[in-house]
């Protein structure tokens, strides 16, 4: 994935996730909140850190 769309898709991840914390901390919810903060920044961050998969052109699942 080209690097100006990961940060574009990484900006929007954080403002969905600080709009949930938002919407939780309204409901009164307190384990929710910090749950969605949590999964918000892990989701950024396994963007970045792990690759996409590549695959070759001769592999495929269930061939065999």
């Amino acid at each position: 994935m080209p690097t100006p769309i990961k940060a574009v898709l990484s900006v929007v991840t954080l403002l969905v996730a600080a709009a949930s914390f938002w919407f939780q901390q309204s409901l009164g919810q307190d384990t929710a909140k910090w749950v969605v903060v949590f999964l918000g920044v892990f989701m950024v961050v396994s963007m970045w850190v792990f690759p996409e998969v590549a695959r070759t052109k001769g592999a495929s699942a269930g061939k065999g």
